[in-house]
């Protein structure tokens, strides 16, 4: 982790980048009179619901009845008393 101040990091922003990409830095704080107030680090792709969503698709098999009302479960939640 390196610290750098605003002035430096509007200065050598490009080269600030390199290094996070390059791997020499994790993230680099710029800081102004000293204190901290941003974290630079490299961008992670946020991930993809597309392959959590259907995962299980075809590993189980529902029972027939699973649409038939238990009343037990029914009272559970207030529908039947």
């Amino acid at each position: 982790m390196c610290q750098v101040n605003v002035l430096e990091a509007k200065t050598n922003f490009s080269k600030l980048i390199a290094m996070l990409e390059r791997g020499e830095e994790e993230e680099v704080i710029v800081a102004r009179a000293g204190k901290p107030i941003a974290k630079m680090t490299l961008y992670e792709e946020p991930k993809s619901f597309d392959k959590i969503f259907g995962i299980a698709k075809g590993k189980f098999t529902l029972p027939d009845d699973i649409d038939e009302c238990n009343d037990e479960i029914a009272r559970m939640f207030g529908v039947i008393d």
